[in-house]
């Protein structure tokens, strides 16, 4: 077969914003790869300006003293320029360079999942007044295209539920702490020492980076608009390795999970710890690997798997961004999406109206009716047992008991602690984690 290339003639010009390792990957392909993609689509990529904070400073790529700037500005300005790449993160400056972008007539391409989740109606309602592109793939999953799955590939499909490891470095921590037995402080140390954590490592270890992407896959997932201050988090700072021990004995892996379920009450979004058989696809997702399983009506279920994050991951996905932007403005014809006025806006229901099944361990005296007592209470709160498990009895110490649970309200189970836990013969605050899957 015969392939035929039809050259638009059409330059179309790049300018970044933040030429940090996404932004060096960004400047690589396109300097390696400028001509195999101007084959494949017959359009040419110019690289117009970078904007650094210190342009004396050696950088892994070699860029013209020319293409260097520190004013943002000038790039909005620029009538050259038809595609402003973000790369800085953030919320501010990002935010309002992104925005005046917009009135400049740019289309943005960006992979900032804090802005996108924190100030997604001013961003993109600017996109869809000033009717602009804005380019989203590499904010969630590196290098898995799941942005422009949701967006063109899934578009027949409702997507009742997905759940996604979205954050590499807690995967690596928890993948260490199931492997090596390691404890939480031991993976993270060895984590920071491998790269694979921030010395501060807040965002990604109390989960509000997966929160961050499960706001920007909802919102496309599920046609809604996604307020990020009502999704509940939790992170994994409080895991211990017995509970991973004790997991994998009674068949789970424990993952760092971004759940979004849709059902005829709203949506169900939150971030927590969670157990998963061991047969499910993502609990032999290892390392600092990302994946999301995700089901659609007609589809039904899809594994997403690849990188999460790194150098040139996530500049791939960046730069397809940019080819789909360049074809748009070559051609001189795109179709907007849905500005924030025209999604329904579902509720998202609060913490205590979630519904799950949980694994409870509690570190109680060893002795005759705890057990019973604590099955009574939650009883009393329409909690079903599905199993119990004591592990040794210790002559009068304490022990730990792990109990399962069918599914319960969040609301009920939180009660039934409340009075559990005042209880003189338990020892400790009960540990609860959830399970799916």
């Amino acid at each position: 077969m015969r392939s035929v290339n039809v050259t638009t003639g059409r330059t179309v010009g790049i300018a970044l914003i933040g030429c940090g390792t996404v932004g060096t990957g960004v400047v690589r392909i396109l300097q390696s790869e400028i001509a195999a993609i101007q084959a494949k689509t017959g359009i040419r990529l110019e690289l117009k300006a970078v904007c650094v904070r210190n342009p004396r400073k050696k950088r892994a790529v070699r860029l013209p003293a020319r293409l260097l700037t520190t004013d943002p500005h000038a790039i909005l300005r620029d009538p050259s320029i038809d595609i402003v790449v973000e790369l800085i993160g953030g919320i501010a400056p990002a935010r309002d360079l992104i925005l005046e972008a917009f009135r400049h007539g740019k289309h943005v391409v960006t992979a900032n999942k804090a802005l996108l989740a924190e100030a997604a109606t001013a961003i993109y309602g600017e996109a869809a007044k000033h009717r602009r592109l804005l380019g989203i793939e590499a904010s969630v999953c590196g290098g898995i295209p799941i942005i422009r799955s949701l967006r063109e590939g899934l578009t027949s499909n409702n997507i009742s539920h997905f759940m996604g490891i979205v954050n590499g470095t807690c995967n690596y921590i928890l993948s260490a702490m199931s492997r090596q037995n390691s404890d939480f402080t031991d993976a993270l140390a060895d984590a920071q020492s491998m790269g694979y954590a921030e010395q501060d490592p807040s965002l990604d270890i109390d989960g509000i980076d997966s929160a961050h992407k499960l706001a920007v896959l909802a919102r496309l997932a599920f046609r809604s608009e996604v307020p990020f201050d009502r999704i509940p988090v939790e992170g994994i700072r409080s895991l211990s390795a017995v509970d991973m021990q004790y997991a994998s004995e009674l068949g789970y892996a424990i993952k760092l999970l971004a759940i979004g379920k849709r059902d005829g009450k709203g949506l169900d979004l939150r971030v927590h710890p969670t157990l998963l058989p061991k047969d499910h696809p993502l609990s032999n997702v290892h390392g600092v690997y990302n994946a999301v399983f995700m089901h659609g009506d007609h589809t039904g279920d899809l594994l997403f798997y690849g990188k999460g994050a790194g150098m040139l991951p996530t500049a791939s996905a960046v730069m397809s961004d940019i080819i789909a932007i360049a074809k748009a403005v070559a051609a001189q014809s795109w179709t907007m999406e849905p500005a924030p006025e025209d999604l329904p806006k579902l509720p998202v229901l609060p913490a205590d109206r979630i519904a799950s099944r949980y694994y409870l361990r509690f570190q109680v005296a060893d002795r005759p009716g705890v057990l019973g007592n604590i099955a009574r209470t939650l009883g009393q709160h329409d909690i079903s047992i599905l199993s119990v498990q004591q592990k040794g009895t210790h002559g009068g110490r304490s022990v730990p008991v792990i109990i399962l649970t069918y599914t319960a309200r969040e609301a009920d189970l939180r009660a039934a602690l409340r009075q559990i836990d005042r209880r003189p013969d338990v020892r400790q605050r009960t540990v609860v984690l959830r399970v799916d899957g």
